[in-house]
């Protein structure tokens, strides 16, 4: 899941990070709260920030605004998701269109940045967008289920908890997830900091 808001100079509503980057493999139940990640740390996001574009100029001019986010919907999945971008593995999201009209925000561009938290709202990796395109469900391929890099790489796996994950994030804003709605398809690289971007 991706998105492209506005430019991250005041923090999100309530302080909380922009969410939903990424799925779930394994379905909510009453023993599983999933607590939520921490709001980010926006001071440490904006130093971040400030260090890559002393690096990276001309990415910054072309684009200057960026977001500071989380993947998925918990602070769990937030730390796994973004181990699997740390670790090389994961480079490509994907969200629903329609969570970027709930929280009013529009759709991400190619070039745009997002600062990446872990669970505990620590900045970790200015993420770039790189390839961006709108379809639905059923138009999610082989590749780009392995490019997402999440359980089994496989385009079965992928569908099987996009499917949960889409479900449960929908019924969370009061709606009913169905195959045939828009969804963002991301592909993204680490853009800092520079051990990172090497993975």
């Amino acid at each position: 899941s991706r998105q492209h808001a506005p430019p991250v100079h005041t923090p999100w509503p309530g302080g909380a990070a922009c969410p939903l980057r990424g799925c779930d493999d394994r379905p909510m139940s009453t023993d599983d709260p999933r607590p939520s990640a921490a709001a980010p740390d926006l001071e440490a996001a904006a130093e971040m920030w400030a260090a890559y574009a002393a690096a990276y100029p001309e990415a910054v001019a072309a684009c200057p605004d960026h977001t500071v986010e989380h993947f998925g919907d918990s602070a769990r999945l937030a730390d796994e998701l973004l181990g699997l971008v740390l670790a090389g593995r994961k480079r490509a999201t994907a969200e629903l269109v329609a969570d970027f009209v709930a929280r009013g925000d529009g759709l991400p561009r190619i070039g745009s940045h997002w600062i990446a938290c872990d669970g505990a709202g620590t900045p970790r990796a200015v993420l770039r967008s790189t390839e961006l395109r709108v379809g639905p469900f059923t138009s999610a391929d082989a590749a780009f289920a392995a490019d997402e890099g999440e359980d089994d790489l496989s385009l079965a796996s992928w569908q099987r908890e996009h499917r949960r994950y889409w479900t449960r994030v929908s019924a969370a804003r009061g709606a009913t997830w169905s195959e045939e709605q828009d969804i963002v398809f991301e592909r993204f690289s680490v853009a800092w900091p520079p051990e990172a971007a090497l993975t």
